[in-house]
């Protein structure tokens, strides 16, 4: 895993490459091992190396060796052993054993097609010198990020946006409609960041760059069967095909010439991938987790059991509300962009753990959830069209009581309050958002905290357009819980639970995280599954659990589902002494700084702050809104007051401006 950067000139100039080294410089925890440059004329790469694979030859940027295509790669082809096997049969000559070189053979074989070749997370940019042209790729589910920013005279990309700042033409201010998407939908829809004209390109799809002309284009999107087309197979036959794909998906990401340890959260999804990491190497196996003190949060019991049932070498970091607030900060610094939860604190001080025990790689359980029909989103929209038939039923209402019982602030209200809260609205059946409606709505009643400017900003947009304008043509065809599937694969996934939560967390501290569940072969052939199978009644993730009924603690296939989570406001205050943890807390949320900051409401701030204070903010929207604004602050101070890591000389917009609208070293292979 790596951080890249680059710079194409559209005009006359020779792209900077002390740029290009200063871009770099900022992304070096992705990257520590090694860094190289490579110029040619209008174009410059850049590449931080966290070497894995071929740790003497897989220096990059790499180039052929008649100097045409040269490549900076962030990422892994976990089939690059096949592919090169496949290669070197139509005639290809390789020089090193890395996957990057894989990438240029595959390029020149198969020109743009070379992506649909490839089982793995990467992003990369290719620049053919005979052709003037650039090519970029993201991975289908955007494991990896790009980032890219552009004028009339240059193009500039990178791994993460503090990068792209190194370049001091890039401007630094807020984006309104950014945030108005992340404050509704708890990330942005790409291409649109929280940085004014910085954009993200989605996963799943290609960049090419010819002259001037920027192009985007998807090679992939998730896909699913219409509701009269699924196959007719047993349970069993199911499970048997899901556990033999997740299998040989372990085995492809076991590939490493460093060690490899595991994710171990108590939970299904972690145990099962542990459970076939042992399965598919005789390797010594240590794992790690998160625990915390509040039984709310802690799953330690869960994690011991499986630890004694596979026989690994655990070791746990261990949370607080103090050690939140001491890491948040950075979280920020790392994320770039606000969270609505502090749930990527942890994850930050677990990979810092995990890099100090000497690793580079571990493989987690992310994706299972919406690959095979896991969350609890999905559980509730069949809930809720199930009483949408009858909204007047006691009986059908009761069912209500099934849906977050770890979640007692919901479990204390009345069966009205539950009944209005989840939507049970039969008008709603058809809308393609219904099973998200109840979260989208009241996360977006966080926006009440954003200032008169910016609300003016927004007040006449319609959000929901941006994921409407996402959805395939055949989503209505779709049954309901393939069409929550989507939106979960397609929103929260890239932009929050592998981004803020994952790529940002793991490579903060320069370790690797790979996921099984989210092989694309896994992917395509869950979505063959009838729904029926994969949440049968009100049991999620039926089909997994069939298929891992020898690997796990019968205990761990039976608890009830515990979604990950960490303290949010609690973490921040103590209602003990009425005061913040920590300093930056009070400045940053004072007054005096959210109005010269200009995007949320002063007052509305402060009143949230008081109830903090007393240890009032007890439910989901209050903790929401005050990590959410918290985080917002930090981004600002870091990003727009400030300078990311390192001095820069280019002035600032003013911290209040917000967008309206829209010497080289080369590695060659032949």
């Amino acid at each position: 895993m790596c951080g890249i950067a680059g710079i194409l000139r559209f005009d006359d100039r020779d792209a900077s490459a002390p740029i290009v080294r200063e871009m770099v410089g900022r992304i070096r925890h992705r990257g520590p091992d090694a860094e190289g440059f490579s110029a040619d004329g209008p174009v410059c790469f850049g590449h931080a190396r966290l070497s894995i694979i071929d740790l003497d030859h897989g220096a990059q940027p790499m180039q052929t060796r008649d100097g045409v295509l040269r490549l900076t790669f962030n990422g892994e082809i976990f089939n690059y052993i096949e592919l090169r096997r496949e290669l070197q049969a139509a005639g290809h000559d390789f020089q090193t054993r890395s996957d990057t070189e894989v990438i240029l053979h595959a390029y020149e074989q198969w020109g743009e097609k070379c992506v649909d070749h490839f089982n793995g997370q990467w992003a990369f940019a290719i620049w053919d010198k005979h052709r003037r042209r650039l090519f970029a790729s993201r991975d289908r589910y955007g494991i990896r990020p790009l980032f890219y920013w552009h004028d009339a005279r240059q193009f500039a990309f990178a791994s993460e946006i503090k990068s792209l700042m190194g370049n001091p033409d890039v401007p630094r201010s807020i984006d309104p409609r950014g945030l108005d998407q992340l404050f509704t939908f708890w990330a942005t829809v790409p291409p649109r960041t929280v940085f004014r004209d910085i954009r993200e390109l989605p996963p799943g799809h290609n960049l090419t760059i010819q002259g001037s002309r920027v192009n985007t284009s998807c090679y992939w999107t998730p896909g699913y069967a219409a509701a009269d087309e699924y196959e007719t197979l047993s349970e069993d036959d199911w499970a048997e095909q899901v556990l033999d794909v997740l299998t040989d998906a372990v085995r492809l990401r076991l590939r490493s010439d460093v060690p490899v340890g595991a994710y171990l959260s108590g939970g299904l999804d972690s145990s099962v991938t542990t459970a076939l990491v042992k399965r598919c190497t005789a390797n010594h196996l240590r794992t790690f987790s998160v625990t915390f003190g509040n039984s709310e949060f802690d799953e330690s019991r869960y994690q011991q059991e499986v630890v004694e049932f596979l026989g690994t070498e655990h070791q746990s970091v261990h949370c607080s509300g103090d050690t939140i607030a001491d890491v948040f900060p950075d979280v920020i610094r790392h994320a770039e962009k606000p969270v609505l939860r502090t749930a990527p604190a942890p994850l930050f001080m677990l990979s810092r753990l995990v890099r100090d025990e000497g690793f580079k790689v571990v493989l987690t359980g992310e994706g299972a959830d919406e690959v095979l029909g896991g969350y609890d989103i999905f559980k509730e929209a069949k809930v809720r069209r199930f009483c949408a038939v009858d909204p007047d039923s006691e009986f059908r209402s009761r069912i209500f009581e099934k849906l977050y019982p770890y979640l007692p602030n919901i479990q204390r209200q009345s069966l009205a309050y539950r009944k209005a809260f989840f939507r049970v609205r039969p008008e709603e059946l058809s809308d393609p958002f219904f099973s998200h409606l109840p979260r989208w709505e009241l996360t977006a009643q966080l926006k009440r905290m954003f200032s008169p400017a910016v609300r003016g900003v927004l007040d006449s947009r319609d959000t929901y357009a941006d994921v409407r304008e996402t959805l395939p043509e055949e989503y209505s065809q779709w049954p309901p819980l393939c069409q929550a599937q989507f939106l979960e694969a397609t929103v929260l996934m890239p932009g929050y639970i592998l981004s803020s939560q994952g790529d940002r967390m793991t490579l903060a501290h320069s370790v690797e995280g790979r996921f099984p569940f989210l092989d694309h072969r896994l992917a395509e052939l869950a979505a063959r599954i009838p729904p029926r199978l994969k949440m049968k009644a009100v049991d999620e993730k039926h089909i997994l659990k069939r298929a891992a009924r020898k690997l796990v603690p019968k205990s761990v296939l039976e608890r009830s589902k515990q979604p990950y989570r960490a303290p949010d406001s609690e973490s921040f205050f103590d209602a003990d002494s009425g005061s913040a943890r920590r300093e930056y807390v009070e400045e940053l949320l004072s007054a005096g700084r959210i109005d010269d900051d200009g995007i949320f409401n002063p007052r509305a701030v402060q009143n949230l702050v008081e109830k903090a204070r007393r240890g009032k903010v007890i439910g989901t929207r209050d903790n929401m809104a005050l990590v959410g604004v918290l985080s917002t602050q930090i981004l600002i101070d870091t990003f727009v007051r400030n300078t990311p890591e390192v001095h820069e000389t280019a002035p600032s917009p003013p911290v209040g401006e917000m967008a309206t609208e829209e010497q080289t070293m080369d590695t060659t292979v032949n």
